[in-house]
């Protein structure tokens, strides 16, 4: 069971009828009740939590990096772009 804080006994408890939940910054809580005085009682866990998609877009950015396929517009490989050469060997205009 977990244990948390209630600030009305101002002592350490058990949490009843806890709910974990995802707080705005990522990180994962724990909501629940004080089983003495039915106080709101909440604790933070460690550890982020991924954001929605994520798994996903990681995924896609595998498949496109290892396929080998040229990505950027006109052609241009990055690696040559970033060269200043263009994907025939040539000088990158534009």
């Amino acid at each position: 069971m977990l244990e948390g804080f209630c600030v009305k006994c101002k002592d350490k408890k058990p949490v009843a009828d806890a709910v974990e939940v995802v707080m705005k910054n990522g990180r994962k809580a724990v909501k629940g009740r004080c089983p003495t005085c039915s106080g709101g009682m909440f604790k933070i866990l460690g550890g982020k939590s991924p954001p929605v998609g994520a798994e996903s877009m990681v995924e896609a950015v595998e498949v496109v990096a290892g396929a080998g396929a040229v990505v950027g517009e006109a052609g241009i490989s990055p690696s040559a772009e970033v060269a200043g050469m263009g994907a025939d060997g040539g000088p990158v205009v534009g």
